[in-house]
């Protein structure tokens, strides 16, 4: 028995069906991918051993709408043309009433934002409950999402924020990244050994941080010797209003994210 298909068979959908598979939430032969691609099923078959797949939902299970947000709407239109049950959405921009507006009434819908890094199990939702969803639905949409990483329930006036925030947070890490490696490599560094410490110092850090129960600015004073080194690279940053540049930059793909709703 079918229990959650996937519609939209992308990096995010087959992420979330290995996922969930790796995890223990599903058996397999549990899920079923929705994918018109005959070449993108061939890679989920590998990917994803035994899983259902096909080109059209299935009636009776709940779904994940994992499509473009130019294809939506018709995403929506088959599930509930068959029968499907409660629906979570990761399609970025598109409005929970919008979603509503194409399934039977009173169908639960969850709309929800993930990053790109839930293609490793360590990817940040946030989700949102519309206007039929009870806590068990949220319970349940949270349960699908977990299998790749960690859930946080806003308000959907709230996704816009966590869009800017952690949505298209991985880009400006790697950006960042980008900086770093071109950085000591100008400072006479051999360019594969500035890439190898680049991503390691980012991954080195970013686990500090995450295990870590203290505030990112104390884990910057601790490796920060007044009159080092440290000190006059942050003395530059500050120079440049790094800290008001991070914040234009989320709040700009926030507003984006605002723009494609309306």
């Amino acid at each position: 028995m079918v229990r959650l298909q996937v519609v939209g068979g992308g990096k995010m959908g087959s992420a979330l069906a290995a996922g969930l598979v790796g995890c223990g939430w599903a058996e397999p032969g549990e899920l079923h991918v929705v994918e018109p691609d005959p070449a993108r099923r061939a890679e989920l078959a590998s990917a994803v051993p035994g899983v259902s797949l096909g080109i059209e939902p299935l009636g009776g299970a709940d779904a994940v709408i994992a499509v473009k947000p130019d294809v939506v709407a018709a995403a929506v239109e088959a599930v509930a043309a068959a029968g499907a049950g409660r629906v979570l959405s990761i399609a970025a921009g598109v409005p929970i009433a919008a979603i509503e507006a194409l399934l039977p009434a009173g169908t639960p819908v969850v709309r929800c934002m993930p990053n790109t890094p839930a293609l490793v199990g360590r990817g940040a939702t946030a989700l949102a409950p519309g206007a039929s969803a009870t806590a068990a639905d949220l319970a349940w949409a949270e349960s699908v999402l977990a299998a790749v990483g960690i859930v946080i329930t806003v308000d959907e006036d709230d996704l816009d924020a966590v869009t800017g925030l952690s949505g298209s947070g991985p880009a400006y890490l790697f950006r960042l990244a980008e900086a770093l490696r071109d950085a000591g490599a100008a400072q006479g560094l051999d360019p594969a050994t500035a890439d190898a410490l680049t991503r390691q110092t980012l991954l080195g850090a970013a686990t500090l941080l995450a295990g870590a129960d203290r505030d990112p600015a104390q884990l910057r004073s601790d490796v920060t010797s007044p009159g080092g080194t440290t000190e006059a690279g942050l003395a530059v940053l500050d120079e440049a209003d790094f800290m008001g540049l991070i914040g234009r930059v989320v709040a700009a793909a926030a507003e984006r994210s605002r723009e494609l709703g309306r």
